[in-house]
């Protein structure tokens, strides 16, 4: 019987192994902005697209001009990075892993969100 139950534990671990690997292998990567990359007017960009928390959005910018911050609903409305706490990547590669729920993301080179420059991606 002893036996028997460690079969049935190694079939249960394996099974939940499969799971989690269909479960990351289903994750999405997208361009920000596709082929011209995180520029101004790409907030339309998002638009059209389905988003899943897990996926994984690529900024490809020149990091001499711009930035990515990741910002609340109000920073984006306001096109302001918090004063402190914010998440700022300056690499010109950055890879973002979407949360659920709303994604506020902005340059904040002064401008440069007011021209457009910033996206608001839904993740279900």
């Amino acid at each position: 019987m002893a036996a028997q139950g460690r079969g049935s534990a190694n079939v249960a671990v394996v099974l939940g192994v499969l799971l989690l690997c269909t479960l990351v292998a289903e994750a999405a990567v997208f361009n920000v902005g596709d082929r011209g990359g995180w520029s101004f007017n790409t907030n339309s960009w998002p638009t059209g697209k389905r988003f899943k928390a897990g996926d994984v959005l690529v900024f490809k910018y020149d990091a001499t001009a711009h930035d990515v911050v990741a910002v609340s609903a109000a920073g984006y409305k306001a096109c302001a990075k918090p004063a402190n706490g914010a998440k700022v990547y300056k690499s010109g590669a950055d890879r973002v892993t979407l949360a659920r729920g709303t994604n506020y993301f902005i340059c904040s080179i002064p401008g440069h969100c007011q021209s457009g420059m910033k996206i608001a991606v839904t993740a279900a």
